[in-house]
């Protein structure tokens, strides 16, 4: 978790100028953390706050509630 949130941080203060993303605007960067996102808060990772605000704008993108709201609504298969 450590090393993720280094990343992001790289990232945020190298490219990420241009808005609330790794790199600025959202991309497929975001995209492929999206689930490491999720997953930090489902588990209540604890994160400084760089990476906090990162995962509250990775949430809060509406690429990614059309992603979750088609996950929910996938049929569960046991």
């Amino acid at each position: 978790a450590a090393r993720i949130q280094a990343i992001w941080r790289d990232c945020r203060a190298r490219f990420g100028a241009g808005g609330p993303f790794l790199f600025g605007g959202f991309c497929a960067a975001d995209c492929f953390y999206a689930p490491v996102v999720f997953r930090f808060r489902s588990y209540g990772v604890p994160l400084d706050a760089n990476a906090a605000a990162y995962c509250d704008a990775v949430v809060a993108e509406p690429k990614v509630a059309k992603w979750v709201a088609a996950a929910i609504r996938e049929p569960r298969i046991y």
